[in-house]
């Protein structure tokens, strides 16, 4: 059994998958998912995305507006009454991105505050887009009590330390497809060293497809590579990571409902 923390179901161009979202979700149970974490990045999508993912009660929600998708707009009332529906169990995908808009970097921050500040409201765990923004990122979880609810660093590309003090605040890290790139070696070095127990496995499909699919469509059967790299670099079974980082994503997303 395996779970993708994080996929954007709504995001997949189904036709070139020549299906739609079951076909996707029934040829990810064939490799072993059986849980999704389906991801909002805007307020405008996240009722269309709901609409898509609500009849599979294994697919979950999270819901918040991405930073490099706050120009499309910010609403903190709309953000809490669409996160307080019981099929959401997360906020974000919030953070900051100082690659891309560096320039926006005062608005991204006000922004990524109020997100933390409903997570901890809501007790809802967050999830966390991080990118050339380290010290920022670190500064408003301790200073806005993130600690209270934790969450995950999703796409994890920093650096150990960046990780470790993650960790120190409650966080998970969570590995995408970028590990099985070539030119990855600080990232996986992060993996070789951070203990299993704090690790969660991610496709953020339909982006940053593995090897051997780089270049293709993301989709979430291919959780199956990145949890198979994560055994190999660690030296353990690949049934090991499997069983550890679904039981470490039911232990952070206490909303979602594992079966029986």
């Amino acid at each position: 059994m395996l779970v993708d923390s994080h996929c954007h179901l709504d995001k997949l161009d189904y036709e070139q998958q020549h299906g739609d979202v079951a076909d996707v979700l029934e040829k990810a149970k064939e490799r072993g998912i059986d849980y999704f974490l389906s991801v909002g990045v805007t307020l405008d999508s996240f009722p269309k995305m709901m609409d898509m993912i609500r009849p599979y009660e294994n697919v979950f929600a999270s819901c918040g507006v991405h930073p490099l998708d706050i120009e499309q707009g910010f609403d903190f009332e709309e953000l809490k009454a669409l996160a307080s529906d019981e099929r959401v169990v997360a906020i974000g995908e919030t953070g900051l991105d100082y690659h891309y808009q560096p320039e926006l970097a005062e608005k991204q921050q006000d922004i990524f505050r109020q997100h933390v500040r409903l997570a901890v409201e809501l007790k809802k765990p967050l999830i966390i887009h991080t990118r050339m923004a380290r010290e920022d990122t670190l500064r408003i979880l301790r200073e806005e009590n993130a600690k209270e609810v934790g969450g995950v660093l999703h796409c994890f590309t920093e650096s150990l330390e960046m990780a470790e003090a993650a960790i120190e605040l409650g966080f998970y890290i969570s590995i995408s497809g970028i590990v099985t790139f070539k030119k990855a070696e600080e990232l996986k070095e992060v993996v070789r060293r951070l203990p299993l127990e704090r690790l969660l496995v991610e496709t953020d499909s339909p982006y940053l497809a593995p090897v051997p699919y780089r270049g293709k469509q993301n989709q979430p059967a291919y959780t199956h590579e990145v949890a198979a790299y994560i055994a190999s670099l660690k030296g353990t079974s690949f049934e090991t990571v499997a069983e550890v980082t679904t039981d470490n994503f039911f232990r952070l997303f206490s909303g979602a409902q594992r079966k029986a």
